[in-house]
């Protein structure tokens, strides 16, 4: 099974130390470029930051392809994008 992640369910498993728990759950965890970027925000948590030096292998950043959707645009860019990536992989699933 694949999920998509977004930034919150990321950085509060990291935080208590269970991140490990999405790869026990799922074959895939995928991210899009947003979400590591707002991990990355000056005020994110030592635990995340630390985090980010050494992002697990089981990571997998997949870039989105289609344009921003504008029934989208009021949520942030983290979440516009696991949400595209989401639709993509229900219409198209992600290759092996």
């Amino acid at each position: 099974m694949i999920v998509v992640a977004d930034t919150s369910p990321l950085n509060y498993l990291i935080q208590i130390e269970c991140d490990s728990l999405l790869k026990s759950l799922y074959n895939r965890v995928i991210v899009p470029p947003a979400v590591l970027s707002e991990l990355r925000h000056s005020a994110a948590p030592r635990a995340v930051s630390a985090w980010l030096l050494n992002v697990p292998d089981w990571i997998e950043v997949e870039m989105v392809m289609s344009k921003p959707d504008p029934s989208l645009m009021f949520l942030d860019p983290g979440e516009r994008e696991a949400i595209q990536l989401a639709e993509r992989a229900a219409c198209k699933p992600f290759a092996d």
